[in-house]
């Protein structure tokens, strides 16, 4: 029977070390409010490979399209006329390579029965491949002209959005022109925040993005730092946050979001330690009695202290 009081007290024991708390100063990092801008991961440009006229245009500002997707065709007026004339190149090449095979079949059996001689047999075959090998240079010259053709369409390197388009139907264009800029279908949040917080930004940093800066609307909660890049930039430190949500923005539009900046030492408590009064804040102190407290901000279920404290006090739970 006398080990029932010593077990009621063991058991208490956790119960009543969470009813006391000492105070110390501990690193918190402040929430900055900045406007961050959507941009995409990347920009390219579709070019032009040939020189020639934009015959029709595919797109225009705003367009969403897929990697390979054509976006204009440029015609060089001279390839039909080019191809007309090897069509008829290689018409005509057929016709004498039909015919160095008739002469050779009538050669070789002429040679057969002796009548032809032998060097009459090879100037028959040696003019069969002149022949074969004149439409093979003619079909492959065909080739070439196709395929310089078919670089006619300028084709989107990426999957994305269309953001410029240069080309205007019936102008010429020349090789490696842009006709259009396409940004790449990843899209971040580009935060520029004065130098002095350099050092206290890293990647996997949270993040907490609002409404779009056009339109009421929900806020798109929360994201993470992904790059911080390594070069200032008029005084400012740039970094890229991913975020979900951001396909149907606009590619600059301005969004709120709230960063962790400065490092600096705080005292933090629990809420349950706080006496939450009407117009003043009070925590019980050991030894002390009931403090006032100037209240700081929230940081989930723990809540800054400003002043009133010290480290080493310890605090009695209410």
């Amino acid at each position: 029977m006398r080990l029932l009081p010593v077990l009621l007290c063991c058991l208490a024991l956790p119960a009543l070390a969470e009813t006391r708390l000492t105070v110390a100063e501990r690193p918190v990092r402040d929430e900055r409010p900045v406007f961050a801008t959507v941009e995409s991961v990347r920009e390219v440009e579709a070019r032009a490979r040939i020189q020639g006229t934009l015959a029709a245009l595919g797109v225009r500002e705003g367009d969403a399209v897929a990697a390979g997707q054509v976006l204009a065709v440029i015609e060089d007026a001279k390839h039909p006329l080019q191809l007309a004339a090897l069509d008829a190149r290689l018409g005509a090449l057929t016709a004498q390579r039909r015919q160095a095979m008739q002469d050779l079949d009538r050669t070789r059996s002429l040679r057969a029965t002796g009548t032809a001689t032998q060097a009459r047999l090879e100037d028959a075959q040696t003019a069969l491949d002149v022949v074969e090998a004149q439409i093979a240079a003619a079909e492959a010259e065909r080739a070439v002209l196709a395929q310089q053709r078919q670089e006619g369409q300028v084709l989107a390197p990426q999957a994305g959005r269309v953001l410029r388009v240069r080309g205007v139907t019936g102008a010429v264009a020349m090789p490696g022109e842009p006709i259009a800029t396409i940004a790449t279908d990843r899209y971040v949040l580009r935060l520029r925040l004065p130098e002095r917080h350099a050092r206290f930004l890293r990647a996997g940093d949270a993040v907490r993005v609002g409404a779009r800066g056009l339109g009421a609307g929900a806020a798109l909660g929360e994201g993470r730092v992904v790059l911080v890049y390594p070069e200032l930039q008029q005084g400012q430190v740039v970094a890229d946050a991913e975020v979900a949500g951001l396909g149907d923005f606009f590619v600059g539009e301005r969004v709120a979001v709230t960063v962790q900046a400065d490092s600096r030492p705080a005292i933090v408590i629990p809420r349950a330690f706080l006496l939450a009064g009407p117009g003043i804040d009070m925590v019980r102190v050991d030894g002390r009695g009931l403090v006032p407290v100037q209240r700081g901000p929230a940081r989930g279920e723990e809540i800054e202290i400003l002043s009133g404290l010290a480290a080493g006090d310890v605090l009695v739970r209410p």
